[in-house]
């Protein structure tokens, strides 16, 4: 065996007798990066395919984000989505992935973003575009409905109230009809708009929602326009055909239908085609 000088061997024993360095905090913050991170399922995307996907005829194409439970195109200039789009079915209108103890998150795959911390004492709630309650089915799904990027500054009554008892009614009508395709998002009636928070986060002046329903090849379409405000409990007030709704936002909705289908589902307007309606409490 090869003899080691004596200075050597004491480095080594000298080195080997050293305590273990203390870890750092920014083990703490690559712990939480991890962890933060096991909510995206992708890279930003400039492209998404499926039904519920609108097309952009005028103003931003936005960020486009695959989550686990809907699609949405973020405006890094307003900090809210442009629209958020999923495919709604029986199967994933009910699950055991409650809400309880779920918080919200920046969504770090965009900059620059909204934080928790811009709607904090600002008087709109954290208003979901998607629902938590249409991503029961999964837990990642459910965590994911929480990013801001799928969040609106939105007035509790109109959060608490009309608007959810529409995302009741479409979770009811996923379980009757079995097949929805759902949009919803923003308006800005505005040149300029109201903002929160330190990163001005941009208030919308109301919310649309669109809905396709297919059974087989039967297809049926209905629209609503929310002021952003207390509204009524009676849906009938806030149903837009697809056509109005189109005009007013600057989407193509379900254009990916037959043409001679689109057009006729997307004149009507008439909530009696999707009776009967669940009560209202």
């Amino acid at each position: 065996m090869k003899k080691y000088p004596l200075y050597l061997l004491s480095m080594l024993l000298l080195w080997a007798c050293k305590p273990a360095a203390a870890p750092s905090d920014s083990a703490d913050a690559t712990a939480d990066t991890l962890a933060a991170s096991a909510l995206f399922d992708s890279k930003p995307r400039t492209t998404a395919t499926g039904l519920e996907i609108p097309k952009t005829l005028r103003g931003s194409e936005g960020v486009i984000l695959k989550r686990v439970g809907y699609t949405t195109s973020y405006n890094a200039q307003n900090r809210i989505p442009n629209w958020v789009a999923w495919h709604l079915t029986a199967a994933h209108a009910d699950g055991r992935y409650q809400r309880n103890n779920q918080v919200f998150h920046e969504d770090e795959e965009v900059r620059p973003r909204a934080y928790d911390s811009d709607y904090r004492g600002s008087g709109y709630d954290r208003g979901h575009m998607c629902p938590a309650g249409d991503n029961k089915w999964d837990k990642k799904a459910q965590e994911q409905s929480f990013l801001f990027t799928n969040i609106c500054p939105q007035r509790h009554h109109l959060n608490a109230g009309a608007w959810n008892d529409v995302e009741l009614q479409c979770r009811a009508w996923a379980k009757r009809y079995g097949d929805l395709y759902i949009v919803c998002g923003p308006v800005l009636y505005q040149q300029t708009h109201k903002t929160i928070g330190r990163n001005r986060v941009v208030v919308p002046e109301a919310f649309f929602k669109v809905v396709l329903r297919k059974q087989d090849n039967y297809y049926k379409a209905i629209g609503f326009l929310y002021e952003n405000k207390g509204a009524s409990r009676d849906m009938s007030r806030y149903v837009r055909s697809v056509d109005e709704l189109e005009e007013l936002t600057g989407l193509d909705f379900f254009a990916s239908l037959p043409d001679n289908i689109e057009d006729k589902i997307e004149k009507q307007a008439d909530l009696r085609d999707w009776y009967p309606l669940r009560e209202i409490k």
